[in-house]
């Protein structure tokens, strides 16, 4: 994969280069900046940045590592937020932008980012990863890197900010209780499969709330916008037939006839260039490497669930599309995965960025699309 999310300690990594939150003042700082220097020698380190002077917000260094496995340590000097109309946004892209223009002239093949400036800098969470994922991914259209997004391993706060509570309602209202009703919801019936139709996220992946009783009356209100969907996958995989299918006297040789033959990899270039995008634009979004994807295209390999719902979001598929996309290569979306849950969450609200849903995920300690 070319973005991968990361718990560790950065002086640690071992990439080619890591990135630093830098003081723009000749000095050590908190933090992460702290911890480079002790790890990496701080009197060598600290004479090297010497050398550089002060740092304007938005500007980028690079030093030797010294002590550190890493060859190079990039030095960012991210801006602080105040307010966000003194263009702290563009600053802080111009970080990420400029760290990776500059990993690419030094000839390395990996970078480890800290999540620059959401610390003691202020910058709002969801905004930061934001800016970070549409840097990667610009960057990641036209260069092959492996770029590393580390968390501190001892940090335990939910680093996509506010956006891990707007999932959380959407899959509280929308998809866990319409799916369980779907599957579930009969009169006296526990919603117990998911271990609450209505609680927050994080209680239902580790199963900790009691299990409510939904009434046939709320199960048949909340259970309308899906069932259409999942009927549909039902009776692709046989799981439930329509009862016109049942009573239908057609011959196999008809039923054969009316099987789906375009091979998956020739579907995908086609839904490529109904999209009107770019072979880049797709696996960069996807977060799949180029080298992985010029295979799919050439059907040599099988991808897996993970790897077509990656592809669904990076070819900006709705969800009736990203249903049928999954069927052709013999998946289906589950109303039990909250992996499915947040990938709909993301294609429903149109943003389609495989880096941001993995991000989510490694938030609820699930593991991301782009492992599969």
């Amino acid at each position: 994969m070319a973005f991968q999310i990361i718990r560790n300690d950065i002086t640690k990594v071992n990439t080619d280069v890591i990135v630093n939150t830098a003081n723009p003042e000749v000095a050590i700082g908190d933090g992460v900046d702290s911890a480079i220097y002790m790890a990496a020698g701080k009197d060598r380190l600290l004479a090297e940045r010497e050398k550089i002077g002060y740092l304007t917000p938005g500007e980028v260094a690079i030093t030797p590592a010294f002590g550190l496995t890493a060859k190079y340590i990039i030095h960012a000097s991210g801006p602080s937020w105040d307010g966000g109309d003194k263009g702290e946004a563009k600053l802080l892209r111009a970080c990420y932008d400029k760290s990776l223009k500059l990993a690419l002239d030094n000839e390395c093949r990996s970078i480890a980012f800290p999540l620059l400036a959401t610390g003691s800098y202020g910058f709002p969470s969801k905004l930061g990863i934001e800016i970070a994922v549409d840097s990667f991914t610009k960057f990641l259209e036209d260069h092959d890197m492996e770029i590393f997004l580390v968390v501190f391993e001892k940090e335990t706060l939910k680093i996509s900010g506010e956006l891990v509570e707007e999932i959380a309602s959407f899959i509280d209202d929308e998809y866990v209780s319409k799916a369980l009703s779907e599957e579930y919801g009969r009169d006296g019936a526990p919603v117990d499969m998911l271990g609450a139709s209505a609680c927050k996220f994080d209680a239902v992946i580790e199963g900790m709330l009691d299990a409510p009783v939904l009434s046939p009356k709320d199960a048949s209100a909340i259970g309308k916008r899906r069932s259409g969907r999942l009927l549909a996958s039902k009776a692709a995989f046989g799981l439930e037939k329509p009862q016109k299918d049942l009573e239908s006297d057609a011959s196999l040789d008809d039923v054969i006839k009316g099987i789906y033959k375009e091979s998956f990899e020739k579907h995908l270039q086609k839904m490529i260039n109904k999209k009107g995008l770019r072979n880049s634009e797709v696996y960069a979004a996807a977060n799949i490497s180029k080298q992985y994807f010029s295979k799919l295209l050439k059907g040599q390999v099988k991808p897996s669930k993970e790897k077509v719902l990656a592809l669904a979001v990076g070819l900006r598929l709705n969800m009736d599309e990203t249903i049928d996309f999954l069927k052709l290569a013999g998946y289906a979306l589950s109303p039990i995965s909250q992996t499915d849950a947040v990938v709909e969450y993301f294609i429903e609200h149109e943003d389609y960025n495989v880096l941001k849903i993995d991000i989510v995920l490694f938030d609820y300690g699930l593991d991301p699309l782009s492992k599969g």
